[in-house]
C-alpha cells in the first residue's frame, strides 16, 4: 500500500496516500480504539456549518475589498479559488459524501477537537483533489490555517451538533403527531366499546377502550407540545465565539454574520447567544432538552406495556396486535409481541441516555465541557430512537391493533367491578353482595340481580348502557331507583 507522510508537532506519521482523513484523525483513531459509530448526521451537519463559516469568510474578503483595506490588513487572504472550493466540499460534506473517510469514534477525549479535525482533514484534502492538487499538500491547503478558518472545536462541534438535532426533532415532532393521530382513530373507533377498567392490575369500574386510547392520545399531545419547544433551547448557538465564547482570534465580521448564513443555509431560527460565554460554557439546554425526550420515552413505555399485557395470553387476549414475526425456534405457532418489545428497549436506552447527558453536563468545567461528544451522542442516538419507536408502533402496531367488543362486554358483564356502577342506587354494602353472589356462583350481573332482586331489570338495563357507563359521574336523577 502506497503511503504518504504527515507531521504534527507531536512527530510524524504513515497515512495511506488516497486517505482523505489526516494525521490528527489517525491519532485519534489510535487513541480512542472504540467501535461506536459517530453519527451521519453530526458530521452532515458539520459541512453545514463550516459552509457557513467559508461564505462569512468569503463575504468578509468582499467587505475588506469594498473599503480598500484588502492589500492593508494583516489577515492572511486564502486564494479566491481555495475559498470557493472550501463552499463546494463543505456542502458535500453536508450531503454525507466523503463520510467514509470519516474514523474518529463516537466515544472519545478532547472536546470534540478529533470530531473537527477529521473534518478539517477531509475538507482540505478534497478540496486539494478538486484543484489537481496531491493530498497532503497542506502547503496549498491546510485543515486549519485554510479548513478551519476563524473557527473553533468549541463553537463549530456543538452547532453542529445543534443542527442535528433540530433536523432530528422535527422528524420526531412529526412521528409524534402520526403516532397520536392513529390512536386518536382508534379512539373515536372504540368511544363505545366497553372494557373492564383495571387499578393494580385489579378488576376496578367499568371503562372503554376509548377512554383507555385516549389517555395515549392526551399524553402525545403533551409530547408533541413538549418537543416543539425544544427549539427555543436548541436554537441558541455560540458560532463565532472561538476557544471559550470570547471571540478571540476571530474578526468582529465573522462573529457577527457566521450565523445569519447559518440561518439561511438551514432554513431554521438559530440565533447567536447573548452570552457567548454561558453557550460555549453550560450545556444544560441539552438537558432540558433529552429531559423532553425522556418524558416522551415514558409514555410509549406506558403505552407498549399496557397493549403488550392486554394482547397476551395472561390477560386473555383482550384485543388482538398483528403478527410480525415466529415467536420461537422451539416452540410451533407462537408469536411474540416483538413491537411493543422493540420499544420498550429502545425507550430503556433513553433513560439511560439521560442519565449520561445529565452526569457528563455536570461535568464541565470552568469555560468548557470536555465531554460535549459523548453528550451529543447520546441524544442524537435517543431522538433517533425515539424516531424509529413511533414508526414501529405507528405501521406496524397500532394500524392492525383489533377489539373483540362483544368479547370484551361480556367479560365486563360477568365481572364482579361493574356492580359499581350501580352505587348511586343500591349503595356499597348491597353492591358488594351483588358482586359476590356473581363471584361465587361465576353468572353475570343480570342473574345475580334476579337472584337478590337488588335493582328492578329495566332500570338495570338502562345503567349498564355504554351511555350510562361512560359519561362523567352521576346526576341526582341517576340516583333515583324506580
Amino acid at each position: 500500500m502506497e503511503l504518504r507522510t504527515e507531521s504534527d508537532y507531536l512527530g510524524t506519521l504513515q497515512l495511506p496516500a488516497d486517505a482523505l482523513y489526516g494525521i490528527h484523525s489517525a491519532r485519534a483513531r489510535e487513541n480512542f480504539p472504540d467501535t461506536t459509530a459517530f453519527h451521519r448526521e453530526w458530521y452532515q451537519a458539520m459541512g453545514l456549518v463550516k459552509q457557513a463559516c467559508y461564505l462569512t469568510y468569503a463575504d468578509m474578503v468582499e467587505a475588506l475589498r469594498a473599503e480598500n483595506l484588502l492589500n492593508t490588513t494583516s489577515i492572511n487572504i486564502i486564494p479566491e479559488d481555495i475559498v470557493k472550493t472550501l463552499i463546494t466540499v463543505s456542502g458535500e460534506v453536508h450531503e454525507g459524501k466523503y463520510f467514509d473517510n470519516f474514523i474518529v469514534p463516537a466515544i472519545q477525549g478532547g472536546a470534540g477537537t478529533s470530531i473537527n479535525m477529521n473534518v478539517n482533514e477531509i475538507i482540505a484534502n478534497a478540496t486539494l483533489l478538486m484543484l489537481g492538487y496531491k493530498l497532503g499538500s497542506y502547503n496549498l491547503v491546510d485543515p486549519i490555517e485554510q479548513a478551519n478558518v476563524f473557527q473553533s472545536t468549541n463553537d463549530v462541534v456543538p452547532t453542529a451538533l445543534r443542527v442535528a438535532v433540530v433536523g432530528l426533532l422535527t422528524l420526531l415532532e412529526e412521528q409524534i403527531n402520526n403516532t397520536r393521530q392513529t390512536i386518536e382513530q382508534l379512539e373515536k373507533s372504540h368511544r363505545n366499546s366497553l372494557r373492564i377498567g383495571y387499578t393494580q392490575l385489579q378488576a376496578a369500574v367499568p371503562s372503554s377502550y376509548g377512554q383507555l386510547f385516549s389517555t395515549y392520545s392526551e399524553a402525545l399531545s403533551r409530547d408533541w407540545w413538549r418537543v416543539s419547544k425544544c427549539f427555543e433551547r436548541i436554537k441558541v448557538v455560540n458560532l463565532g465565539g472561538g476557544a471559550i465564547g470570547t471571540g478571540v482570534g476571530t474578526p468582529r465580521y465573522f462573529v457577527m454574520e457566521a450565523v445569519k448564513h447559518l440561518q439561511r443555509l438551514t432554513g431554521s431560527p438559530f440565533t447567536r447567544s447573548e452570552n457567548l460565554n454561558d453557550a460555549t460554557a453550560n450545556l444544560d439546554p441539552f438537558v432540558e432538552v433529552h429531559a423532553i425526550l425522556k418524558a416522551h420515552a415514558v409514555n410509549l413505555e406506558k403505552m407498549a406495556a399496557d397493549i403488550r399485557l392486554l394482547a397476551s395470553d395472561v390477560a386473555g387476549n383482550a384485543i388482538e396486535i398483528p403478527k410480525r414475526q415466529v415467536g420461537s425456534s422451539i416452540m410451533p405457532g407462537k408469536v411474540n409481541p416483538v413491537i411493543t418489545e422493540f420499544t420498550i428497549s429502545a425507550v430503556h436506552r433513553v433513560y439511560t441516555n439521560d442519565m449520561l447527558v445529565s452526569n457528563l453536563a455536570g461535568q464541565g468545567a470552568l469555560d468548557l465541557n470536555a465531554y460535549l461528544p459523548t453528550i451529543g451522542h447520546a441524544i442524537i442516538d435517543s431522538v433517533k430512537l425515539l424516531i424509529a419507536a413511533n414508526q414501529s408502533l405507528t405501521r406496524f402496531l397500532l394500524n392492525g391493533i383489533q377489539v373483540d367488543t362483544e368479547k370484551s362486554e361480556q367479560a365486563l358483564l360477568r365481572n364482579p367491578s361493574i356492580t359499581t356502577a350501580l352505587l348511586p342506587i343500591i349503595g356499597f354494602n348491597r353492591a358488594a353482595q351483588l358482586a359476590k353472589e356473581m363471584r361465587s356462583k361465576n353468572i353475570d350481573i343480570f342473574e345475580a340481580n334476579q337472584n337478590l332482586e337488588m335493582v328492578p331489570h329495566d332500570k338495570l338495563l338502562e345503567l349498564i348502557k355504554p351511555q350510562s357507563l361512560l359519561r362523567l359521574g352521576f346526576s341526582f336523577r341517576d340516583s333515583i331507583s324506580k
